[in-house]
């Protein structure tokens, strides 16, 4: 058994969709409609046939109050793993994304927070060699 999808709720897809390709460097994946539905992907480039991220629309009441709070509380919604955070904190500020903890040392890993523009926070994660 794999992973091959997991989603993160979004306020504006077509938003999300730049935030995520231009900012964060990933891949559209897949983009098709049917009637007001969007099924919308995104994958990184580094792995292009491995997990893809669905950037799904928040129409939902009770999902957009758990987000909310989740944002509120400092949780992220996603994490993405690197072996070089300080670098793409560096290359994802220039880029205009707003962070909301740089890189930072915490037991086993250095992590930084930002803001995707569309509801949601999204950790970066570069695990501690021992």
């Amino acid at each position: 058994m794999t992973i091959k999808l997991t989603s993160v709720y979004v306020d504006d897809q077509s938003k999300a969709l730049r935030f995520y390709t231009e900012v964060l460097g990933f891949a559209k994946k897949a983009d098709f409609s049917n009637g007001p539905y969007r099924w919308l992907t995104v994958a990184s480039p580094e792995e292009p046939e491995g997990t893809q991220l669905q950037l799904a629309l928040n129409n939902n009441p009770a999902a957009k109050v758990y987000q909310e709070a989740m944002f509120q509380q400092g949780q992220p919604a996603a994490m993405f793993y690197t072996n070089d955070v300080k670098g793409d904190y560096e290359q994802i500020k220039a880029r205009g994304a707003e962070f909301t903890m740089p890189p930072t040392g915490v037991p086993g890993a250095t992590i930084a927070k930002l803001n995707d523009t569309c509801g949601n926070l999204i950790q970066l994660t570069q695990l501690a060699r021992w």
